[in-house]
């Protein structure tokens, strides 16, 4: 049998940021930046090892939780604004040398600056670089926005300026056309794949031969500012990238599931409301959501629990037609979830929540299993282990009802009575 080559994947995370403090454990689209990296490491099929080398114990403990090694803390003169790359990477191969034994057959990259990369490009990068066993290593280029053969550099205000590059064949490239010039890339942060020996005894991050991996534009994410910040996380939220994504590890559904808790607008609701010239409020439901209910109460032995930040008597009033247990008014659901579990001393692993927005996360994070309707927020839809295909209102309960009924090996009834 031919041995698995060793792949290390390090990811350099210092706890000094200026730019954006503590930026490496910031919430970045709802998952700390450096989880981001942390995935593209251990979804990989040719990665052996996830180590980050870090001078925080705060970061090390979050890294951990994310499923990477911390086996070591950086010293801190190698954690400094001005720090390279090179011996920061020295440091870690050393150190796992001298202290395990290991040395691994490729060293990558991952920034977590860069934390939108495609689903495939670690074990593509891996493979492209053990092809070429004559390259020192490779690294991720995009198509560069701008062409440099139409940069400048300025020698002062009011003197002549100097063409950055000169073309052969093209007198003035700054005045050709974009068609008629070279293409050229812009090295990113999603991953450089090196061997050890370029580190080590050539003192190099990159060699001589130098690989590239091209990567999609849309890929394209270097975060250092907090503007920065806000742009990436819009891409995350809605360009529908199929990217590394921390929230794709979802838990899996409950064998055992004692209670179920909803917010009620955007859940069994529609999330419109209708006012009158009076000041009356209607909202829209389903009917088939209720049917739902009915037939897992009639099935199971599954409790139901509506929590609501909504103080409009329409909210009691359809909650009393199906029966329903409600909470609302309530400005923090995630504690009164709390306080409930408490008092009726059920695990929060037999608990499942449906939310559809923003102040519904912290309840998805004490319950075993989240659920959100097709039309929940981004943000929720992300941080939800199952998101339906229906919407909210509009058969979302229904669906996950019926979806409890064949999980538990319940016959659903072919015609409902009308």
């Amino acid at each position: 049998m031919v041995k698995k080559p060793e792949v290390l994947a390090l990811i350099p995370a210092r706890g000094g940021s200026k730019g954006i403090p503590r930026k490496n454990i910031k919430l970045f689209a709802g998952f700390p930046l450096i989880s981001y990296s942390i995935a593209a490491g251990r979804q990989a099929q040719s990665v052996t090892r996830v180590i980050v080398s870090t001078d925080d114990e705060e970061i090390a403990a979050e890294a951990r939780r994310w499923g990477a090694e911390t086996p070591f803390l950086r010293p801190p003169e190698l954690a400094q604004d001005q720090t390279t790359d090179l011996p920061v990477f020295q440091h870690a191969l050393r150190w796992l040398r001298e202290n395990e034994g290991y040395t691994p057959d490729l060293v990558i990259q991952l920034r977590p600056t860069s934390p939108i990369r495609p689903r495939l490009c670690v074990d593509e990068a891996v493979a492209l670089l053990r092809n070429h066993p004559d390259a020192d290593s490779l690294r991720g280029v995009v198509p560069i926005g701008q062409n440099p053969y139409k940069m400048w550099r300025l020698q002062g205000k009011e003197e002549p300026m100097i063409p950055l590059l000169k073309l052969d064949g093209i007198a003035e490239p700054f005045n050709a056309p974009r068609q008629s010039l070279p293409p050229t890339y812009w090295q990113t942060g999603h991953i450089d794949v090196i061997r050890p020996r370029v580190i080590l005894e050539g003192n190099s991050m990159s060699g001589r031969k130098i690989l590239p991996y091209l990567i999609d534009p849309r890929y394209t994410v270097d975060i250092d500012t907090p503007f920065d910040w806000l742009r990436y996380e819009w891409l995350v939220r809605n360009a529908d990238l199929d990217m590394v994504d921390p929230a794709s590890k979802r838990r899996k559904l409950p064998a055992k599931i004692s209670l179920v808790a909803m917010d009620f607008d955007g859940v069994l609701t529609d999330n419109l409301v209708y006012v009158d010239q009076d000041g009356s409020e209607r909202v829209a439901s389903s009917r088939g959501d209720s049917m739902g209910i009915r037939l897992v109460r009639e099935a199971l032995p599954i409790n139901f629990v509506v929590i609501s930040t909504e103080t409009n008597p329409v909210v009691s009033a359809r909650c009393r037609k199906l029966n329903l247990e409600v909470y609302q008014g309530v400005n923090d659901k995630p504690a009164l979830l709390k306080q409930l579990l408490q008092e009726r001393q059920v695990p929060a692993g037999e608990v499942v929540f449906i939310g559809n927005d923003v102040n519904d996360v912290g309840c998805f994070d004490l319950a075993a299993y989240a659920v959100a309707p097709a039309d929940a927020e981004p943000e929720v839809r992300r941080r939800a282990d199952l998101v339906l295909t229906r919407k909210g209102g509009k058969g979302a309960v229904r669906e996950f009802c019926d979806l409890l009924l064949q999980n538990a090996g319940k016959i659903l009834p072919t015609q409902e009575k009308k």
